[in-house]
This record gives C-alpha cells, structure tokens and sequence, in this order.
C-alpha cells in the first residue's frame, strides 16, 4: 500500500520540492508578474532613451520598481479578472 508518505517528493526543475497546490495561486501572478513587468519596462525604457549606454540600468530600475507594484496589484485583481471571464466564457 503506497501511502502519501512512502511518495517520492515531487522536485521543480530548478531541484528544490514543489509547494503544494493552495501556493498556485501565488506563484503564477508572481511569474506573470515578473515577465510582464519585464517586457513592458524594457519598451517603455527603449522608446523613452533609447538604447544608450545607460539603458541596462535604467531598465532594471524601472523593471524593479514596476514589480513591487504589479504583484500586489494581480493579487487583489486576478480573482475578479477570474470572475469576469467566467461571466463571459461558457465553461465546458
């Protein structure tokens, strides 16, 4: 008899145990937050100096500080944003 014990610890592909299932609902807004963030300052970086000498670190500074804000900011809107599409879409 295979108890949840006796189950081998399930490893991320960076090595380390995987949390379990209740953190999804951080851990994604974190990585959307982090790749949006991400793409967004670095246009915004781009279009506003151009890609000067001084544009790597003014990026990561805007990519920082747009960061602090937009995870919060997911936490509190992801689960209305959830409702909204489900309000729109038929689920199946």
């Amino acid at each position: 008899m295979n108890s949840p014990e006796s189950q081998p610890i399930a490893r991320s592909p960076l090595g380390f145990a995987k949390l379990p299932a209740p953190w999804a609902r951080f851990v994604m807004p974190f990585f959307l937050s982090v790749v949006m963030t991400c793409v967004i300052s670095g246009v915004s970086s781009l279009r506003g100096v151009g890609f000067t000498a001084g544009f790597l670190p003014l990026w990561l500074g805007s990519w920082s500080l747009s960061w602090v804000f937009a995870y919060p900011t997911l936490l509190l809107v992801l689960p209305l944003a959830r409702r909204a599409t489900a309000a729109f879409v038929r689920s199946e």
